[in-house]
């Protein structure tokens, strides 16, 4: 299992914890320094079964200094995942990646359904 991390990010360093308390082994990723390529980005969305759109960080400067609110339903599937891969602070953090599943942000619930 791979966790993505900003180790900066307060939500990661909870998440973390968590895994940590809880004794989930994982590899972990610096998102930055590792950004996600196209490839993976691809197979995480498939896998996860979410919204394209959930990938990104919303709350981040760039996504708000590009004005992607307004410009991401305008773009291809294509685009955003490229999008994606041109930086890792654009995609929402923390992400944990199983076999079978991809955990996008830090909700205790979901990832105790997934994870325990």
């Amino acid at each position: 299992m791979m966790f993505l991390e900003y180790p900066k990010c307060s939500t990661c360093q909870k998440a973390k914890k968590w895994l940590d308390g809880n004794g989930v082994k994982y590899t972990d990723r610096h998102i930055k320094e590792a950004n996600p390529s196209s490839e993976e980005l691809k197979e995480w969305y498939k896998k996860s079964g979410q919204p394209l759109k959930k990938f990104f960080n919303t709350s981040g400067q760039i996504y708000k200094n590009m004005g992607l609110k307004d410009r991401l339903p305008e773009m291809s599937e294509e685009e955003q995942i490229n999008l994606l891969a041109s930086d890792g602070m654009l995609v929402k953090r923390p992400l944990v990646i199983g076999n079978d599943f991809v955990l996008i942000g830090f909700k205790v619930k979901e990832w105790e359904e997934k994870l325990l």
